[in-house]
């Protein structure tokens, strides 16, 4: 009996230390771009000639107490079920931080400052694996008031939805919004998590799907993607290392000329050897690496678009 005892008591443990190694997606809730607009939340912002309007989320932040206290109750709720949070009221203090030393940043060869939108700051400052981005509306009948919400998970790498709920809560006389959508939510939120960790699931055992570019330079230096080592060309030596190097060798070459090489649904480690996380800027830079040693000797510049995207230019650094 003793000895049955201690065999439960082993496997208990043995499946809580292994249920606490299970690995969870960081979250961070935001405020949908229907919701900013609706609410006024928007401005303009101009990147390469390009006029688009981009959520202003510090001003709602500022003037929307109702926002704040549903972000940190949805927080809450996620946080309950295991899933590390980004605060996206202290990621956007710790972007003002470094936007003056971005703003004095220019290239030492044209003098040009760095492109990039508020929105894409965000994503490269936080980090985070999925954005819960949040919408409701609050329904009045006579005295009593509701809740209608969507929820929709997006992997901050490629902005595909992974995961998605909606309803509309009781009805109250009294409840304040943050409460109403709470109550709301509570069905549905146990689903919508599973949602999210059965894509973070797939993200460990499949990899992180990113896009890599490869441009060349027209400064005359006369190599460009058809240039040959020993009897092979740059696209087929590149092709190769992405066989190698990827998540069960997954991608995609979808355009390949002397000019431009386009890799879509590349599928990269979440981690790296040393137990570092993998993101697409530290993926390419060993590409990077790699065609800059011999024999190729081959000087890239490495540019990053967002999260997802990785930009290698041949021909000069």
């Amino acid at each position: 009996m003793r000895k049955l005892i201690g065999t439960l008591i082993f496997l208990t443990v043995m499946g809580q230390a292994a249920f606490a190694q299970v690995k969870k997606p960081t979250i961070m809730v935001i405020p949908a771009d229907a919701w900013c607009a609706n609410n006024n939340y928007m401005r303009s912002y101009e990147a390469q000639g390009v006029k688009t309007d981009v959520p202003d989320y510090k001003s709602a932040l500022q003037n929307d107490i109702d926002l704040l206290n549903v972000i940190t109750k949805i927080g809450e709720l996620m946080a309950e079920r295991g899933f590390p949070l980004k605060d996206l009221s202290s990621t956007i203090r710790s972007m003002e931080q470094s936007s003056a030393e971005n703003q004095m940043l220019t290239s030492s060869a044209s003098g040009a400052s760095l492109a990039e939108t508020p929105y894409e700051q965000l994503l490269n400052r936080a980090k985070a694996d999925i954005l819960v981005e949040l919408v409701w509306k609050i329904n009045v009948t006579g005295p009593k008031r509701s809740v209608t919400y969507t929820l929709r998970g997006l992997d901050a790498y490629t902005n595909k939805q992974i995961a998605a709920a909606t309803g509309t809560g009781a009805t109250s006389l009294s409840a304040e919004t943050p409460v109403l959508l709470e109550e709301a939510v509570l069905n549905n939120m146990d689903n919508f998590a599973s949602q999210l960790q059965a894509h973070f699931d797939d993200l460990q055992t499949n990899g992180r799907e990113v896009n890599v570019e490869i441009l060349v330079f027209d400064n005359g230096s006369g190599k460009n993607l058809e240039t040959e080592f020993d009897g092979e060309m740059l696209t087929d030596i590149i092709d190769g290392w992405m066989y190698n190097n990827t998540q069960e060798h997954r991608y995609n070459v979808s355009d390949a000329t002397e000019n431009r090489m386009l890799l879509e649904q590349v599928r990269i480690p979440l981690y790296r050897e040393n137990g570092m996380p993998m993101d697409t800027r530290s993926f390419a830079n060993n590409l990077r690496r790699y065609l800059r040693a011999a024999p190729y000797n081959v000087e890239c510049k490495l540019l990053t678009k967002g999260l997802g995207k990785a930009i290698l230019v041949i021909g000069e650094k």
